[in-house]
């Protein structure tokens, strides 16, 4: 049912568009997620999800327990119709929702205790964390966390902006993941899922069009 459904809406869209999807989605993956807690100004939310597109990253997952949306559609440039995002009102509920889809809890901080970005084992699905732009993650992430990752940083100042570091941070790991023998590329089952999925999203009377099928 799912391949006609599919085969119908692509007939809405065209042979380039179709190929588009199938270039992008071949490079996606969801070995790697993010998640983003309780992060004050919105446009660093749109920012971490373009970076996410920009580098093949399929899921984020963001934390709005103190500040409400905080998603900014003209930052974000489209990609939040590419990747999937979710919402959570609690630091709990995330972590336990990403434990339960198999991923290990990565805070990212400037600590001295932290991996260094260049030496993090990619072996396993990790989520990583990213918290507000004065603070940092809360103390409720920090216990929770498996691991701790850093960015180097060799000047005066002892943080980058959140989107600046999930920018680095996801650049270097996932061109690390595609040298890899890491089976990181979405399943059949995702793909057609996001394929049709793309499709809807790229039909503007797409509703019309799903009661005529």
């Amino acid at each position: 049912m799912s391949l006609d459904l599919l085969e119908y809406l692509e007939g809405f869209i065209t042979e380039e568009r179709k190929q588009r999807f199938l270039e992008v989605l071949a490079k996606r993956t969801n070995h790697f997620t993010v998640a983003i807690e309780d992060v004050y100004q919105l446009h660093n939310t749109s920012a971490v999800i373009r970076s996410c597109d920009i580098f093949g990253v399929q899921h984020v997952h963001i934390i709005e327990k103190e500040y409400g949306e905080r998603l900014d559609k003209n930052i974000a440039m489209g990609s939040q119709k590419w990747v999937d995002v979710s919402k959570y009102k609690s630091a709990s509920s995330c972590v336990n929702t990403l434990r339960e889809k198999g991923y290990q809890i990565i805070a990212t901080t400037p600590h001295e205790d932290a991996s260094v970005l260049a030496g993090f084992d990619i072996n396993k699905k990790s989520a990583f964390f990213f918290g507000t732009e004065k603070s940092g993650l809360t103390d409720e992430i920090m216990k929770q966390a498996d691991g701790f990752l850093k960015i180097p940083m060799y000047g005066f100042t002892e943080s980058l902006n959140i989107s600046v570091s999930a920018a680095i941070i996801l650049q270097q790991l996932t061109s690390k993941l595609r040298s890899s023998e890491i089976l990181w590329k979405l399943s059949e089952e995702e793909i057609l899922e996001k394929r049709i999925d793309w499709t809807k999203k790229s039909i503007k009377s797409i509703e019309d069009v799903l009661k005529r099928c």
